[in-house]
């Protein structure tokens, strides 16, 4: 696996596989890498000729007091674990090398999938996510991207990004990684104490008995809503239902963590 730092390196590297002939996968993360990750990672790897990871922590997805200098990195394990997930490159960047040295005018914004749920409970993020996909996406050139379904509004966004920029780029997203207790897989989850862990797992909880409420003709918001009012350390963001989805962000301690699933199995 090569190890790549620069925007030009990292461009010219995956032309060149494309003028090969070679198909291209491509996995954005912003690191601390975990099983959900290296599922992604091994689909593409799977799919595509050639499969490429970045970890680029982007500081335009955090808002002013959000965890950008505490978010968890280890780049060491995150680069073995790329490389056992048979991944030819891991690009790196700094965020000089991705922006440059002054202040970044340039923001996409995606209406309508971008707005209520995260874009109401984190104004910046969505479009923080939106602008640091659409410059890897033009950076990588012509691929297959997978995103994690964990995270249902940012995929919709980069769903949409690429369909109205008309960006040659097929979005791939990938079944959501739980822990047995049913807890999605996120790097947050490294934040939880003990306890707070053992908590956790009530967003699960929460999106199945939406799901049982729904399937029986009833309120599947109300049916969330109680089940997380049931936990002592869960304070809820929202529970919502849009287009067949059932969502849900809950913070448990100082850590906030998202969750959803389809309304019917």
């Amino acid at each position: 696996m090569q190890v790549i730092e620069t925007v030009d390196g990292f461009r010219k590297a995956l032309a060149a596989e494309r003028a090969a002939g070679r198909t291209v996968g491509l996995v954005p993360t912003m690191g601390w890498m975990h099983e959900g990750h290296a599922s992604l990672m091994r689909r593409a790897a799977a799919e595509r000729d050639v499969a490429a990871a970045t970890l680029f922590v982007n500081p335009l997805q955090f808002a002013a007091g959000e965890d950008l200098s505490t978010y968890p990195r280890d780049l060491d394990h995150d680069r073995a674990l790329a490389e056992a997930c048979a991944m030819a490159y891991l690009f790196t960047p700094t965020v000089d090398e991705m922006y440059g040295t002054q202040p970044v005018l340039t923001a996409v914004t995606v209406a309508g999938v971008g707005e209520g749920l995260e874009g109401a409970s984190r104004p910046t993020h969505l479009s923080g996510v939106a602008t640091v996909v659409a410059k890897l996406f033009n950076i990588a050139g012509p691929c297959r991207a997978y995103f994690g379904e964990k995270d249902w509004q940012q995929l919709q966004v980069v769903r949409r990004l690429v369909a109205d920029l008309s960006f040659p780029v097929e979005v791939a997203g990938c079944p959501t990684v739980r822990e047995a207790d049913g807890l999605a897989m996120s790097s947050r989850n490294a934040y939880l104490a003990p306890d707070e862990r053992r908590a956790a797992p009530v967003l699960h909880r929460a999106l199945l008995a939406g799901r049982r409420a729904a399937a029986a003709g009833g309120d599947p918001v109300a049916a969330m809503t109680e089940a997380v009012a049931a936990e002592p350390l869960a304070d809820l963001d929202y529970a919502a239902e849009r287009d067949g989805r059932l969502l849900v962000a809950v913070r448990i301690g100082t850590t906030r963590l998202i969750d959803n699933l389809s309304a019917t199995p």
